[in-house]
């Protein structure tokens, strides 16, 4: 029987395997599903409310437990799996506040007695998450989604299984009905068979331009809505008048944390020239302060990658950056999944690591000669995510922020999603919104009622 297996990055051991779910078990939990969905449309928004309320505290409650397997399955450190635990309850509580508000009918004025706007459930959502954030990536759609009275089925990635299972354990002890959220443990040949089910009328996607690719020819097949949330290569632009210290700070934090696996760090510092010389000593002064090695010990503050390959493709990448004369300023050493924290220097337009998403604690310096250029190298890029430009003139930034092409721009501030805020991105960073009421409308029948006379 064919297993996936929870393998610690650090050292490569085996904690943990998963067998796959039969084909009988499946069809038994898209019959679940089906079942749940039919009680769970009809649910009020207090018992919905009550139950995310709920789900926060259990997430509370555990969050040692759960930080623990997040990073021995992937690989960040303690303090910020526990980050990312709170962040999921953070986000419940909002929806448990929010959401009855967010989800109420909208009064059109039209040629009728009355119009109005309703959004309502549409059934199944089938959720393709990554590992990265195995908590939050998963909270971040299902919170909004069950609040909005749909179901959720969800095929996380196959390293992060336990995670996985805890999730959906952590629903059920929150007072969920069965099949309210389900993990299935499966593997990408029962993708389409999931897809072309019946209960299954909405399908997201966190991950590769490639599986986004994929996943969102099969929903076109069967007329799903989907949502896709995929890679960026976000630029960071420092102008010759912003706080270089805090600048270089926030851009490193932004870059190595998570060991650099985030789709929305920044990963290309595009710095003027005239200050670029002394952002890069900012730069190395914080990497030379990142402690890279073991992810459960306590002195570590950056964590191993998440598996090997990812590593050798990252190692590629560079190497293959440097024989198109980029020069490596700090770090640049690979032991197994320990990847040193890293700033490459004297980047440009078509080395891998400008024109490609560096997955791994490697920074991009890239100099502009002014703020035209700047922009001009920021929007030069397939990607369309995230940005943060800095600078002291407010007006000014917020006038480069509108002129970047990206799904958000942060001004001064490190990139980040918030339940409050839309989160997503355009060209191949995808499409669709995640979190606020926005994200939460994407999954929910838009229905106009019309009233005559």
């Amino acid at each position: 029987m064919k297993t996936f297996k929870s393998i610690n990055p650090f050292d490569r051991s085996v904690f943990a395997e998963h067998p796959l779910m039969s084909d009988h078990q499946l069809d038994q939990a898209l019959q679940l599903s089906a079942q749940a969905f039919s009680a769970w449309r009809k649910s009020s928004y207090e018992e919905r409310s009550q139950l995310l309320s709920n789900l926060a505290e259990v997430l509370r409650a555990g969050k040692e437990g759960y930080a623990l397997t997040i990073a021995m399955e992937m690989g960040k450190v303690l303090q910020e799996a526990r980050n990312e635990v709170e962040k999921c309850a953070i986000a419940c509580e909002f929806y448990a506040l929010k959401g009855e508000a967010l989800l109420k009918d909208e009064v059109i004025v039209s040629d009728a007695k009355k119009s109005l706007v309703t959004f309502q459930p549409i059934g199944a959502v089938f959720a393709i998450m990554p590992w990265n954030f195995p908590f939050w990536q998963v909270i971040r759609f299902a919170a909004p989604s069950i609040m909005a009275g749909n179901v959720v089925l969800l095929k996380h990635a196959p390293n992060v299984s336990q995670c996985s299972k805890e999730i959906a354990s952590a629903f059920l002890q929150a007072g969920a009905m069965h099949g309210l959220l389900q993990s299935l443990i499966v593997d990408i040949n029962v993708t389409e068979k999931i897809i072309g089910h019946d209960i299954v009328q909405g399908v997201t996607l966190t991950g590769s331009e490639m599986a986004g690719s994929s996943v969102a020819a099969l929903a076109g097949k069967y007329i799903r809505k989907s949502v896709l949330e995929l890679g960026g290569s976000d630029p960071l632009i420092v102008l010759e008048d912003a706080d270089l210290e805090k600048a270089a700070s926030v851009a490193m934090q932004s870059r190595m944390q998570n060991a650099g696996q985030s789709c929305i760090a920044s990963k290309r510092f595009i710095v003027l020239e005239s200050v670029k010389e002394a952002f890069q000593e900012q730069l190395i002064l914080v990497a030379d302060k990142i402690q890279q090695g073991n992810q459960l010990h306590p002195e570590t503050t950056m964590g191993p990658m998440a598996r090997a390959d990812l590593a050798k493709k990252l190692e590629q990448q560079q190497k293959a950056s440097r024989k198109q004369h980029a020069e490596v300023l700090f770090g640049g050493k690979r032991e197994g999944n320990n990847y040193q924290p890293t700033l490459l220097t004297n980047v440009a337009p078509g080395m891998p690591a400008f024109d490609e998403e560096m997955f791994g604690p490697i920074a991009s310096i890239i100099g502009a000669k002014n703020e035209s250029e700047a922009i001009q190298l920021a929007n030069t890029n397939r990607y369309g995510l995230g940005a943060s430009v800095w600078t002291a003139d407010i007006k000014r930034g917020q006038r480069i922020a509108k002129e970047i092409n990206a799904g958000s721009v942060f001004i001064n501030a490190l990139v980040k999603s918030d339940p409050r805020l839309p989160f997503g991105g355009i060209k191949k960073s995808g499409y669709g919104r995640e979190l606020s009421g926005y994200g939460m409308k994407e999954f929910t029948n838009v229905k106009t009622i019309y009233i005559d006379q």
